[in-house]
């Protein structure tokens, strides 16, 4: 009996570290990032290093920044997720995105190289201090956004924790709280602001900010369908209503009716 129990207990045991693990992967990550685009506090930032061939240079960066683009979109896919849901438990489906996805943050940030040149320099302090502002308030509008719509859920740890405890997981409810309110993806548009805030923009932030950028406006549709096929009509109602990512912009609702096509 004892040997049945500590069997059954087992993997619940390890899916909860696992989900832990993956979680605090996520905060160390996500922390240094912070730092290596500022420059602040870490041993590495964006424009640390020696300069070598800009060609390489750029080479490497985008295949880096490419390689984090597919990983975030095809991992979140719903048909890979029935595919990998058949190799991993579900309950750890989300924690090992989000390992994965940490893991290749650290990668990208470990490897990149630095890029010679200033775009722009602000100089006048209160320029400065007002583009700083806006990468503080693009980070903390990452992180409310995330707390918004379940953060817990977003990282994997509601699903461990339902494991541990023995029931069924279910997905939180479609709702418009805070930011959502404002735009679609309030999450996205923190990391915009976050990216472009730069008070001194390196070339190489610049090739982050402009790939990541582009990055997220391709991937935002192709979240936006998978988004319309599993809520339905709410979200197409929603849709009609709120701006994708700038508030007080048209919806992309309103936009495609206007000229008689589907929304993407």
């Amino acid at each position: 009996m004892t040997d049945t129990r500590a069997g059954a207990l087992l993997p619940r045991i390890s899916a909860v570290a696992y989900g832990g693990f993956a979680y605090l992967a996520f905060l160390a990550s996500n922390t240094y990032l912070i730092g290596f685009l500022a420059g602040v506090g870490v041993p590495k930032g964006i424009d640390d290093g020696d300069t070598g061939s800009t060609a390489v240079a750029v080479v490497v960066d985008v295949l880096l920044l490419t390689v984090f683009a597919l990983q975030h979109s095809v991992m979140a896919r719903p048909g890979f997720k029935r595919v990998w849901t058949r190799v991993v438990p579900a309950s750890v489906e989300r924690s090992t995105y989000v390992l994965v996805a940490s893991a290749i943050l650290a990668l990208q940030m470990w490897l990149w190289r630095p890029l010679d040149g200033v775009v722009w320099s602000a100089g006048p302090d209160w320029a400065r201090a007002a583009l700083w502002a806006g990468f503080g308030l693009g980070w903390t509008i990452c992180l409310v956004s995330t707390f918004q719509i379940g953060h817990y859920d977003l990282f994997g740890i509601t699903q461990v924790l339902a494991r541990w405890r023995r029931r069924a997981y279910a997905s939180p409810s479609f709702k418009v709280p805070g930011l959502y309110k404002l735009v679609r993806h309030p999450l996205y548009l923190g990391f915009i602001v976050a990216f472009w805030s730069a008070p001194d923009m390196s070339a190489g932030l610049l090739l982050f900010a402009a790939v990541n950028t582009g990055y997220i406006l391709v991937a935002v549709r192709f979240e936006e369908r998978d988004l319309k096929v599993d809520l339905g009509a709410p979200y197409e109602r929603y849709a009609e209503e709120v701006p994708r990512l700038l508030p007080g912009a048209r919806p992309s609702g309103v936009r495609d009716r206007a000229l008689g096509t589907l929304a993407p």
